[in-house]
Parts: C-alpha cells; sequence; structure tokens
C-alpha cells in the first residue's frame, strides 16, 4: 500500500461523507475497490478524495448514482464517455427549466392566494373561521369528479 494511502475514516472526514456513504460508493463502482490492511481497515488511494467529491458535486447537479457509476466505470476502463455526459447534463438542465416554471408558477398561484387570504381575513369577524384551506378545493373538479361517480355507479 502506498504512503500516501488513507483509511476509509480519514477520507470520510476529508470528505464530509460518512463511512457508509464510502462503502455504498464502493460497491457500486463509483470508488474503486478499497486494499485492505491486514487488521481488514478499507485503504483508498489518494485520488480517492478528489472522486468523492466529484461524485458530490455531480449528485448536486442531479447526476443519480446509478449515472454516475456507469460514467466512471466507462472511464476506468478507457472509455471515453463525454459525449454521453454533454447529452446527460443538457437532459438535466432542461429538466431544471420545467421546474423553475413550475415553481415560478406556483409562486404566483401563492401570491395571489395570499391577496386572497388577506382580503377573506378583513371580511372575517374576530373569532370566527375564514375557511382558508377549504378554498384550495377547486370546486368544478369537485363537482366534475362527483358526477363522474355518479355515472359509474349506475347499473
Amino acid at each position: 500500500m502506498s504512503p500516501n494511502s488513507l483509511r476509509s475514516g480519514e477520507l470520510a472526514r476529508l470528505t464530509g461523507v460518512s463511512a457508509d456513504t464510502l462503502r455504498h460508493y464502493e460497491r457500486i463502482g463509483i470508488l474503486p475497490t478499497s486494499q485492505r490492511t491486514t487488521g481488514g481497515y478499507r485503504m483508498f488511494p489518494a485520488s480517492a478524495v478528489e472522486r468523492v467529491r466529484l461524485a458530490q458535486r455531480a449528485l448536486q447537479l442531479g447526476f443519480s448514482l446509478n449515472e454516475l457509476s456507469d460514467i466512471l466505470r466507462t472511464r476506468d476502463n478507457g472509455g471515453v464517455p463525454c459525449h454521453g455526459v454533454l447529452n446527460l447534463t443538457e437532459e438535466k438542465l432542461r429538466s431544471l427549466g420545467q421546474q423553475i416554471k413550475a415553481l415560478q408558477q406556483t409562486q404566483n398561484y401563492m401570491r395571489k392566494l395570499v391577496r386572497d387570504w388577506k382580503k377573506a381575513l378583513k371580511r372575517t369577524p374576530p373569532g370566527s373561521k375564514a375557511m382558508l384551506l377549504h378554498s384550495l378545493v377547486d370546486e368544478r373538479k369537485t363537482k366534475s369528479t362527483t358526477n363522474n361517480l355518479k355515472r359509474r355507479s349506475r347499473p
């Protein structure tokens, strides 16, 4: 073993992940199989620090552990996964744009809701229920669902 090798506890401390996470990364191929000391301790090369940090950053960007494992395995076996990495990143970017759009729509809805609820509370006598949450139920959907259930239950 190299003098630059790290025990799993040291690697965990340096990267801010748990030893369990390191074992999982090793099992799924994100980290190379560790060597063992005679006492059974896992020993990782110093380059494992960069590898764990890469994994953590990729996870933050939306890569799954399976995707990351496939990419790193391809690279470790001499392959060139760059085009696949770019394609996955473009997909994740498109998905992020859709999520942002959905969040903006939710934000606009909530702004309107807050305005409406403030008005409702001003009209509600002190100590009386304003039934704010009940306004979340779309009556048209409730009525159409009820009508569909009635139609289905007819003989």
